[in-house]
């Protein structure tokens, strides 16, 4: 009965064993839902046999070894999905043969090349995946002429090479206009870009960071609405910030950091771009002052201006960070449940992280590695839904904020490398979250604050070089006592200090008293004891005067 079978869906269970070779006896079947198991083994050659089959979905297993090489003898295949299994070797050169073909999905498994003619006759391709394989080819050795129609490229994290623009000035990514994702991260790309990128009508995503990319950021009066997403860090771009972008009014993540970009963080940034959520700007030449209008972000929840060269004071007024400030909704970067996340790096927690997330998983700031100085404003105890703060290795001066207790939901907290001073503020041990903390190389002084989440923080290097600490993990303060018993050690020391003085008194004036009625009966000797009695009143006088002037002293101190 199973020969007429046209639909196989297995999908999503916990099958194990290998796909048996009688599959290509079901000479009906036109889908085939196999994926997320945990299938092992070869995918069985006999598949070829399937004239009319439309859909294969294998991914999410553990089948491994070479596809071979006649996939796409059927002149119905429409979509395949192998990702996520351990495939290797050169993907088959057969898969257009049918001339149907729009989606190839294959990313996560050990491809090590694409023939040059693979996708030649692909009219209807539109999406093609091979994200984080170990293909080694010339980008343009993957597509000739066509597709044209091409909605999805996903190279990343391959070895691909070579250059967008051709010698004549064309450009590879330009001819296809109905671009709507594009993600070439990761490879060892080079040469410029064209201007003709900010044309592409449709397109929503572009990766095009951790390559070896140059020259400057062309400049077009026009950038189209649709323009999501913009990640073109760690190349080596230069020159100020491409003033171009002030026309993708549409922004959400922009990333142009780790390049060579110089001069001033335009003013122009939050006006223009107003849907901003992500922007990073570290490790490049910018200078100057922050800007202040940046500070009128109402969507942005990611800050990252680290490792420049910026000066002046932080700005304080941070009343329009709502991002940062209250709960926020995540938003779909490109609307499509394949690409709704991201690959990100940020500095978190002393790691550099990189993460696929929604933009909206984590908030914070990182101002690191420049040279602002004055105060660390109040104003930023307001952001209450920051996850992690850096303002290492600046010339900072001044206390710590007090109100800093206010950042609940606080994780990373990074002041290091400073010129703070004072106390470290009490409402420290508020911050129930934090788990990586570092002050030192400051001129902190007092006791540390202490608090259960806070005690779990044991390594000392954390307040290091601050030599006016103690407490909890450093060595235990000299004078251990509170406020309040220091205060009534001062009175009880006062109430001592004035009865000794009364009682050596009244001594020695009783104790002259009864040998001056002694000798009172000769006047001669009368006369001596009234003089030395004078005598002994002055000096008892002074005695209690010094007294007096020690209680004096003590309780100002």
């Amino acid at each position: 009965m199973l020969v007429k079978l046209q639909w196989l869906g297995l999908g999503n269970n916990n099958l194990r064993g290998s796909i048996p070779l009688e599959i290509g006896n079901m000479t009906e079947l036109q889908i085939i839902y196999l994926h997320n198991n945990y299938l092992e083994g070869q995918l069985p050659g006999t598949i070829s046999h399937l004239v009319k089959l439309q859909d294969l979905y294998v991914n999410g297993n553990q089948l491994g070894g070479q596809i071979f090489p006649d996939l796409g003898n059927s002149t119905f295949l429409r979509w395949v999905h192998i990702a996520y299994n351990n495939f290797s070797g050169m993907f088959p050169s057969s898969i257009c043969i049918g001339r149907a073909l729009t989606t190839v999905s294959a990313g996560y498994n050990g491809f090590t090349g694409i023939h040059h003619q693979t996708f030649q006759n692909c009219t209807t391709l539109q999406s093609v995946d091979f994200t984080a394989n170990n293909i080694v080819a010339e980008l343009r050795d993957c597509f000739s002429e066509h597709p044209r129609q091409l909605t999805t490229i996903a190279f990343s994290q391959n070895q691909l090479y070579g250059k967008l623009l051709t010698n004549g000035g064309e450009d590879f990514l330009c001819n296809r206009t109905n671009l709507f994702f594009v993600d070439l991260s990761n490879n060892a790309l080079h040469g410029d870009l064209s201007k003709c990128l900010w044309d592409l009508q449709n397109l929503r995503f572009m990766d095009l960071s951790s390559n070896s990319f140059s020259g400057v950021v062309p400049f077009s009066r026009t950038c189209q609405a649709n323009l999501k997403c913009l990640l073109l860090a760690n190349n080596h771009f230069r020159g100020t910030f491409p003033l171009g972008l002030k026309k993708c009014i549409n922004l959400i993540t922009l990333d142009l950091g780790g390049n060579n970009f110089s001069g001033r963080i335009p003013s122009w940034l939050s006006m223009s771009l107003p849907d901003l959520n992500f922007l990073r700007l570290s490790s490049n030449m910018f200078d100057g002052i922050i800007p202040h209008k940046i500070l009128q972000f109402r969507q942005l929840q990611v800050l990252d201006l680290s490792k420049n060269k910026l000066t002046g004071p932080i700005p304080n007024d941070f009343r329009n960070f709502t991002g940062m400030s209250q709960e926020q909704k995540n938003r779909d970067l490109i609307y499509s449940n394949q690409y709704i996340q991201v690959e990100i790096h940020i500095v978190w927690k002393n790691v550099d992280h990189v993460y696929n997330l929604k933009i909206a998983a984590v908030v914070g700031i990182d101002l690191s590695g420049n040279s602002l100085t004055l105060e660390i404003p109040n104003g930023l105890t307001t952001l209450s839904r920051l996850r992690y703060l850096n303002l290492s290795g600046n010339h900072l001066s001044g206390c710590i904020p007090e109100d800093i207790g206010n950042m609940v939901l606080l994780e990373s907290l990074d002041l290091s490398r400073n010129q703070l001073s004072g106390k470290i503020p009490q409402s420290l041990a508020a911050l129930k979250s934090i788990s990586v903390l570092n002050f030192s190389s400051n001129r902190l002084s007092g006791r540390i604050p202490t608090g259960d989440q806070l005690r779990t923080l044991t390594n000392r290097s954390i307040y290091s070089n601050n030599p006016g600490l103690c407490g909890f993990p450093l060595e235990d303060c000299i004078n251990s006592s509170t406020p309040a018993q220091t205060e009534k050690s001062l009175d009880e020391d006062r109430e001592a200090l004035w009865s000794y003085c009364f009682v050596a008194a009244g001594f020695i004036f009783g104790f002259w008293l009864y040998w001056g009625i002694f000798l009172s009966r000769s006047e001669t000797w009368r006369c001596a004891f009234y003089q030395y009695v004078d005598n002994m009143q002055g000096k008892v006088t002074k005695k209690v005067y010094g007294c007096i002037s020690r209680f004096q002293s003590g309780g100002s101190e």
